[in-house]
């Protein structure tokens, strides 16, 4: 039997599936399988076509690439936005005449052929743009009737301008730069294209307008109650697209100096192609500069190589209309699907077996009533008290639901104040020696509130792990924190893999996925001290100074760490085999430390721990209402001796006032008791207490 659990604890712990969840929850799936397929095609291209890689070719394919890129970036801003743009290949013929007739008709320098071209594409942009975002009409008709207007534009221009346009060569260096030039075996126009898409994977990615041109295309009304301007952002998004057609045009105009009747017609069909090609979805909302550029790429590339096979043009269009119907197909299914599967494999437990729990160490959890008349402050003017604490002038602190930090007023506790705004949920809380009260905040890292109210960021990320595919550089569930004497602040995170609302789910898996952070004031840097932990959640610093003590909330086991001194970096078990699941840890008087449990452990929970493939077919195949959890909802408050022998313990028989508690902070005779699913603060008095002790001055000493 013995083997047999050891065999599924390795199966479960190395071929866990959880790398597939992981790599499906990153969002540069989706460029996957395009880059898949950009491969695949150059290597049958390079062998069908022998030399197609060549220098003369690639920098062909770059100029090229400059051109069809761009405007594949401004359709793929529109497409982010939620719209289309059909009308980019009239709206390129038109740039390019407008180009042309600057530099070969009129004669203009550089400079202002530049700008009637920039301007042709503006208007054109704009209108679009006015009709689409202000008045509201449907993008794919609009563009549809825009692509014929262009069009006749163009032709009613064209055959006026055309012996002109053949007939002059402008005399411009830079024109000629811009069309043949290179800077160090680069071509010119390739590096003003790198510069462009550099800038908007910038905005896209990291600048505010980027994020409401995402939350505008992933859900519009969303973002219009959000604040967001909608209708300037769906217009900004086609006045882009016009900007950026119109200097793709200017590019190809310098390269070819020329134009034709056919000039931009089907460019929309090729540009949709490798826009959608590229992952980027028409659902809106999803999309990157990277998609534009693999798909811009994989056209060009199959397109020139059939033309290098001789294909006619007709095949041509029929290959990449039968691309794009596979691409949309493909884009439709995976939009939908991949949540799906996503639910079913990221979840990945692991063996995890308890001890189970004997005559002996259960008779010091006896049930008992010592909660049974615990005082209430607060009552229903709270939400999600997770932590609590206490200044030197006997105020309350907790965190709310609602992302303040509540202060309750001294003696009484009747009137209270929001003391911060914080805006994520403050978890664990915390003084340091000048009297800042430092939080961590679910989703957001450690911040520090001062005396007058100010918040301000402390850290919200560590160190990366090289070889893991979960970026655990930011911090997702910082929860509880303490500070050393020399004023490090060490905290810890209860998981790696979920957010706040799903921070139960973590249950299921039993896997290492919590660690242990420190932070140092004096040199700003945040690094990761253990790795590895189940759950960690609840941190004290010993009175040793060099060492302190964290829960391990699945494991049901408070652990010490030593940061300092002979013994630095070892780490063992301080308490074992609890009957619940252990929260935050404070210090209490007389030497003693106080722990919360925030629910008991059951053997049904404790045998589905020992059956991770149980788990897993849960976690696919039912709903997640109806999955199986640990019972937080009812604990108890446990104190024990510097040398982890269980003293006390307190108990609300009926469960009545305080079921479920998550932290526990004793304060001159009286213990008060926070809960995360609760709606108020509790205090008890505790009859064989220090009167006068305070854990300001047991840390500090007395001012």
């Amino acid at each position: 039997m013995a083997d047999s659990n050891t065999l599924t604890q390795l199966r479960y712990r190395y071929f866990s599936g959880r790398l597939a969840g992981e790599i499906l929850s990153k969002s540069w799936i989706d460029s996957t399988i395009p880059a898949i397929a950009l491969v695949a095609t150059v290597a049958v291209m390079s062998f069908v076509i022998p030399g197609l890689l060549s220098a003369a070719y690639l920098a062909d394919l770059a100029r090229q690439l400059a051109e069809f890129g761009l405007v594949a970036l401004a359709l793929t801003l529109v497409i982010i936005s939620g719209g289309i743009d059909l009308s980019v290949g009239s709206m390129f013929a038109l740039c390019v005449l407008a180009a042309l007739t600057g530099m070969n008709v009129l004669e203009l320098p550089f400079a202002a052929a530049l700008g009637m071209t920039l301007a042709t594409g503006l208007v054109c942009g704009l209108l679009n743009g006015v009709l689409i975002g202000y008045l509201r009409l449907r993008a794919f008709i609009t563009t549809l009737v825009t692509l014929v207007i262009y069009r006749a534009v163009y032709d009613i221009i064209f055959p006026r301008l055309a012996s002109a346009i053949v007939g002059s060569t402008p005399d411009s260096a830079s024109w000629d730069y811009l069309g043949f030039g290179d800077f160090y075996g680069l071509p010119a126009s390739f590096l003003i294209f790198a510069v462009i898409a550099v800038a908007i994977h910038i905005t896209l990615s990291r600048l505010r307008p980027g994020w409401r041109l995402r939350a505008v295309g992933g859900a519009r009304k969303s973002a219009y109650n959000a604040g967001i301007d909608v209708k300037r952002t769906v217009c900004m998004a086609y006045v882009s697209s016009g900007l950026l057609t119109a200097i793709a045009a200017f590019l190809f105009s310098a390269r070819l100096g020329s134009t034709g009747a056919d000039t931009g017609i089907g460019l929309e069909i090729s540009v949709l192609t490798a826009v959608v090609l590229g992952g980027v979805s028409l659902g809106g909302g999803r999309g990157s500069v990277g998609n534009a550029l693999i798909g811009a790429i994989l056209v060009l590339i199959l397109t020139n190589g059939l033309i290098r096979l001789s294909t006619p043009g007709s095949v041509n269009q029929l290959l990449l209309g039968l691309i794009l119907i596979v691409a949309v197909l493909f884009d439709a299914k995976w939009v939908k699907n991949r949540g799906k599967i996503l639910s079913k494999v990221y979840v990945s437990p692991t063996y995890l077996a308890l001890p189970e729990r004997t005559g002996e160490n259960s008779a010091a959890f006896a049930l008992n009533d010592r909660l049974g008349d615990v005082e209430l402050i607060g009552l229903g003017e709270i939400e999600g008290p997770e932590d609590v604490i206490l200044d030197s002038n006997d105020h309350l602190y907790t965190g709310t639901r609602h992302g303040t930090i509540v202060r309750f007023l001294a003696p009484d506790y009747q009137r209270s104040e929001v003391f911060a705004r914080i805006g994520g949920h403050p978890l664990g809380l915390n003084f340091n020696k000048e009297g800042d009260l430092l939080t961590c905040v679910g989703g957001m890292g450690v911040y520090k509130v001062s005396s007058d109210g100010t918040v301000s960021k402390v850290t919200d990320e560590t160190n990366r792990s090289w070889l893991s595919v979960i970026d655990d550089s930011r911090l997702r569930l910082p929860d509880d924190l303490d500070v050393a004497p020399d004023g490090r602040i060490f905290f810890s995170e209860a998981t790696i893999r979920y957010e706040m609302a799903d921070w139960v789910v973590d249950a299921l898996e039993g896997r290492g996925n919590g660690r242990l952070i420190c932070h140092d004031p004096a040199t700003g840097k945040t690094r990761t001290a253990l790795r590895g932990l189940i759950f960690a959640n609840g941190i004290t610093i010993c009175r040793d100074g060099q060492s302190l003590l964290f829960a391990e909330t699945w494991a049901c086991r408070i652990s010490r760490y030593w940061f300092d001194g002979p013994r630095k970096g070892h780490k063992e078990v301080f308490v074992s085999n609890l009957p619940g699941y252990p929260d935050n840890i404070n210090r209490g008087s007389n030497g003693t430390y106080w722990i919360a449990l925030l629910g008991l452990r059951t053997k049904t929970f404790d045998l589905a721990m020992r059956k991770p493939a149980f788990r897993r077919r849960m976690a696919r195949r039912i709903a997640a209402d109806e999955w199986l959890f640990p019972n937080v909802n009812r604990g108890c408050v446990v104190q024990i001796s510097e040398e982890g022998k269980v003293l006390s313990v307190l108990w609300d028989r009926k469960g009545e006032n305080h079921p479920s508690i998550t932290s526990t902070c004793e304060h001159k005779g009286y213990l008060y008791l926070g809960g995360v699913s609760n709606n108020r603060v509790g205090r008890v008095r505790l009859p064989n207490a220090d009167p006068q002790w305070t854990t300001r001055n047991d840390y500090w000493g007395k001012s």
